[in-house]
């Protein structure tokens, strides 16, 4: 069992003992996710700490996504609520990138690249780029602002 796998498990039990029930219900979930996310595919695996924080990364997004549209339609007590179950899920993610990591990503994975092709790449290598740069984020930095920073050096 990965690391962090084992230690939501353990969060939950603690939330279970100490009677916090928005905690309790957000870690339940997370494990569900997590065991969704075994299970899927040809056949059952256990999880890396890697692919458990790429399924909490989703689960944050969604809860953000979830908050702007109640937040849009005026329902604040709803927006609220999910806003305290992002945060409850951020607080097992590695620290997110400033801008200024983000950048220095991009320019490394542009680096790589162009030591491989054996001159700067262009916009026509943003996959290779990309590819590049993604694995360098690991998780801390949303694929958007890795693009963006990817197509300003470009």
């Amino acid at each position: 069992m990965s690391e962090l796998k084992a230690k939501l498990r353990t969060d939950l039990t603690a939330a279970m003992k100490a009677k916090d029930a928005l905690r309790l219900n957000t870690l339940r979930m997370l494990l569900t996710a997590v065991q969704n996310a075994e299970v899927a595919g040809t056949e059952a695996r256990e999880l890396s700490d890697a692919e458990v924080i790429t399924v909490l990364s989703k689960e944050a997004k969604k809860r953000n996504e979830a908050a702007v549209v109640y937040e849009q339609n005026g329902r604040g007590e709803l927006a609220a609520n999910e806003r305290a179950e992002e945060s409850i899920i951020e607080e097992y993610l590695p620290t997110p990138l400033t801008d200024a990591e983000v950048a220095n990503v991009a320019d490394t994975a542009i680096a790589q690249v162009a030591e491989e092709n054996g001159e700067r790449p262009g916009m026509k290598q943003m996959g290779q780029v990309m590819k590049i740069a993604t694995a360098l984020a690991a998780g801390r930095a949303d694929g958007s602002r890795v693009s963006a920073a990817v197509k300003a050096r470009l």
